[in-house]
């Protein structure tokens, strides 16, 4: 998976009654402009035709899907997630949490780096939420990760990145893509994810919860445009002190 362009991921799941309905969710997502959408694999029907399928509102064949391991607590348990997401559609991109805990849903990096090695040797490409550490980034670099995936804050808090400092380190210290995962809540949070030379942002609750889902999935990708434009174009130097737009010697 090569570092390219601005990726806005936005998350198809209706876990908790998140979005109203699949037709929504949708919608959200041909608005956002995103190519690759994460699915819960334990919570979402994907394979009984006698049920609504995901795959009858979001083409597969128009937008990358994702399979991920949400709600997997063990290395163990989220490589037998995979492997049968494996088996019912042949996906070996994947995306890889290991959860510690049910309260603050931080990842377990020690059963994140484990699941990780297993999964790597057994042929998947795992692009891996971890938390906002370049050491824990760059161990799960080394073990074959395709994608490093810090969080900005808790899941679901719409709290915004917490640490710039540590984003930051990661994406200079990283070979490959980056993305913030978890704690976006408006439209700046994804331009300061960008502005800080991530290479995309995956997104839920910021625009299933909104008042207007599909109004907010377009700000989402105006904003991901907005600053991975930024990050590229190089930002003025903060001063401590004015600096005239227009010189001040030489006035009449």
């Amino acid at each position: 998976m090569d570092r390219r362009g601005p990726y806005l991921h936005v998350a198809a799941d209706r876990r908790n009654g998140k979005y109203k309905s699949l037709e929504e969710n949708a919608a959200a997502v041909e608005a956002s402009g995103a190519e690759i959408v994460t699915v819960a694999v334990r919570r979402i029907n994907i394979s009984n035709p006698n049920e609504p399928m995901l795959t009858d509102f979001i083409d597969p064949k128009k937008i990358t899907y994702l399979p991920n391991t949400a709600g997997c607590f063990t290395a163990d348990d989220a490589i037998r997630t995979l492997r049968l997401a494996r088996e019912a559609g042949g996906w070996n991109l994947v995306k890889l949490e290991v959860l510690g805990e049910a309260k603050t849903l931080y990842p377990d990096m020690r059963e994140t780096l484990r699941a990780t090695e297993v999964l790597v040797k057994e042929g998947f490409e795992p692009m891996v939420y971890c938390v906002d550490d370049p050491i824990a980034a760059k161990q799960l670099e080394e073990a074959g990760a395709v994608a490093i995936m810090p969080l900005g804050a808790p899941i679901g808090s719409g709290l915004g990145i917490q640490n710039r400092v540590t984003i930051r380190l990661i994406v200079e210290g990283a070979g490959v893509p980056v993305l913030v995962d978890a704690g976006v809540g408006t439209a700046s949070d994804a331009a300061q994810a960008m502005e800080l030379g991530c290479d995309g942002v995956l997104m839920n609750t910021a625009i299933a919860e909104a008042k207007d889902p599909v109004m907010m999935a377009r700000a989402m990708k105006a904003a991901v445009e907005a600053g991975r434009l930024a990050y590229l174009s190089g930002r003025m130097q903060k001063r401590r002190y004015a600096d005239p737009s227009s010189p001040l010697a030489g006035l009449i």
